[in-house]
């Protein structure tokens, strides 16, 4: 059956990355090799401006009936003084919460050819392969009551953490069923020594670990986690966390592969659709100059293929491609080094489609 793929550009450096990614996938449909159809739609502060609220129906209405989303990127400081729920990112969570985008996948994987783009030693970084899953719709970010209101003649804001046994049973099942895949090391990180929510977590996790015994289950405090990161990354094969402990942690274990704009992630529902997109922001201050790395949302395509349309030969596809573009000196400006030859977003999607072909 013809699948349907979503693009949602977004806003700042989106468009520029996005079409990178689209060259690539209308090269596999016009040669044959993929049985899709292309749709777009708007989202965050484009789609605020054009429809005065960050996630139109329209947007949900496409995003439902897809079998899989590739979106650039999204916010930018002209939104910075928009009431809250009419901001950029406000339009992003609503996408995952009425998809139930519930558990995101971010690898941080250190390609070899940048092992000296990583600000730390070669020797702790080099063959760094980590996935971090991350719990998408819950915790603090959805919990309820939260706002800002008077207490006492001052301002007061409060937000609520809250997990349910449910939601930690499904995104322990999810990160159990990946470990087994790789090495079958599982780090749950939490803060259980001072928060009750934290205390069921891990809970949760024990008791899923009694269900996969060849899965080998430890335990961090996320400040501990934070530093572990940086002193020995490759203690970690993966690990699961809560949303907004996974939001710190994903973009420091971003920061070890050298650039952030290498790093691809996928969100997805309990029946393996998924919303694909680059770990990075929307770059406002380089939008529209071309020097924009691409590569993240190109792997961001590739992991698109290889979970939601099971299209595997094509994702290697574009895997090899991205290391022999590496392999020939090319970079754009936040992974060039002395040697390599610096150029601009479109070109190095151009490098890529080439080496497809």
């Amino acid at each position: 059956m013809t699948k349907k793929i979503l693009l949602i550009p977004g806003d700042g450096i989106g468009p520029e990355i996005v079409k990178q990614a689209e060259k690539i996938l209308c090269h596999f449909i016009n040669s044959g090799q993929l049985d899709a159809e292309l749709d777009s739609a708007h989202l965050g502060g484009v789609a605020y401006d054009q429809t005065g609220v960050p996630l139109p129906d329209e947007t949900i209405a496409k995003a439902k009936i897809s079998d899989a989303i590739l979106m650039g990127a999204i916010g930018g400081w002209k939104y910075d003084n928009l009431d809250r729920e009419l901001r950029p990112e406000r339009g992003l969570l609503g996408i995952r919460g009425i998809l139930g985008l519930f558990a995101n996948l971010r690898p941080a994987i250190l390609f070899p050819q940048l092992a000296d783009a990583s600000s730390l030693k070669p020797e702790l970084v080099a063959g760094l392969d980590l996935m971090i899953v991350r719990e998408l719709t819950g915790g603090i970010y959805f919990g309820q009551p939260r706002g800002i209101e008077i207490r006492n003649g001052e301002k007061v804001g409060f937000n609520t953490m809250v997990y349910s046994e449910s939601e930690i049973t499904r995104i322990m099942k999810v990160a159990f069923d990946i470990a087994k895949k790789r090495d079958g090391r599982l780090c749950s990180v939490e803060k259980a020594n001072v928060l009750e929510v934290s205390e069921l977590w891990r809970e949760g996790a024990l008791k899923m670990s009694e269900a996969n015994p060849e899965v080998e289950l430890s335990h961090l405090y996320v400040d501990n986690a934070a530093m572990q990161l940086v002193r020995t990354p490759k203690q970690f094969d993966v690990m699961v966390t809560g949303n907004l402990f996974g939001d710190i942690l994903s973009d420091c274990a971003a920061m070890l592969t050298g650039s952030i704009g290498m790093l691809p992630s996928a969100s997805f529902d309990e029946n393996g659709k998924g919303l694909y997109e680059p770990v990075h922001g929307s770059a406002p201050d380089i939008a529209g100059r071309d020097t924009a790395n691409p590569l993240a949302t190109i792997l961001s395509l590739e992991m698109l293929l290889h979970y939601s349309l099971n299209e595997k030969n094509l994702a290697d596809t574009i895997n090899q491609a991205v290391h022999k573009v590496l392999d020939n000196g090319l970079r754009t400006s936040d992974i060039m080094s002395y040697g390599m030859t610096e150029i601009g977003c479109e070109a190095i999607g151009d490098a890529v489609l080439e080496q497809l072909d």
